[in-house]
């Protein structure tokens, strides 16, 4: 019996060990990787704006004033875009030293914001729908947004390689 009793004291002991141990590992690298999650910036709108959704910006630490060159945009044009590589990043934060135009995109499958500068542009925030999941890439002149569920994806493409940015939809 005694015997018995130091075997599972021994486990016990050695068990706890092997917990804190992995605990403490885990939670340091944990620790090194987290990031502040993107923050949306209200879209104001007007009464004559019909791509609204009759929905009031809440008021925000992070908002900027209302610029005339801010407008909420349904869809874009399709243009060709070509297939990035499948390399995943996390979604940033929105820059303090954007200047450009920010649209929103809905699709199907979710919401994506984009601030479109000039010459490139910064994912702002983007949310999947109920049901939907997502994945974001960004290389130096794109972006990319897909959104799935099931055997269902709707991509959202931001490119400046050639230019000023373009953002296209995709559902297939």
């Amino acid at each position: 019996m005694r015997r018995g009793l130091v075997h599972v004291l021994a486990w016990l002991l050695a068990t706890g060990a092997a917990v804190t141990l992995s605990w403490w590992g885990v939670h340091t690298v944990m620790a090194g990787t987290a990031y502040d999650p993107p923050r949306a910036l209200p879209i104001t709108a007007t009464d004559d704006d019909p791509t609204t959704q009759g929905s009031k910006p809440l008021a925000s630490s992070t908002s900027r004033p209302p610029s005339p060159s801010r407008t909420v945009s349904s869809r874009p044009s399709a243009t060709p875009v070509p297939t990035p590589s499948r390399t995943p990043t996390p979604t940033p934060a929105p820059s303090a030293a954007t200047t450009g135009e920010v649209k929103g995109y809905d699709t199907d499958g979710g919401r994506a914001v984009f601030d479109l500068g000039r010459t490139s542009a910064t994912l702002v925030s983007a949310t999947p729908g109920t049901g939907w999941s997502m994945q974001v890439w960004k290389t130096e002149s794109w972006i990319r947004i897909e959104f799935s569920r099931s055997t269902d994806r709707v991509s959202v493409f931001c490119t400046w390689h050639d230019g000023p940015p373009q953002v296209q939809v995709e559902t297939y």
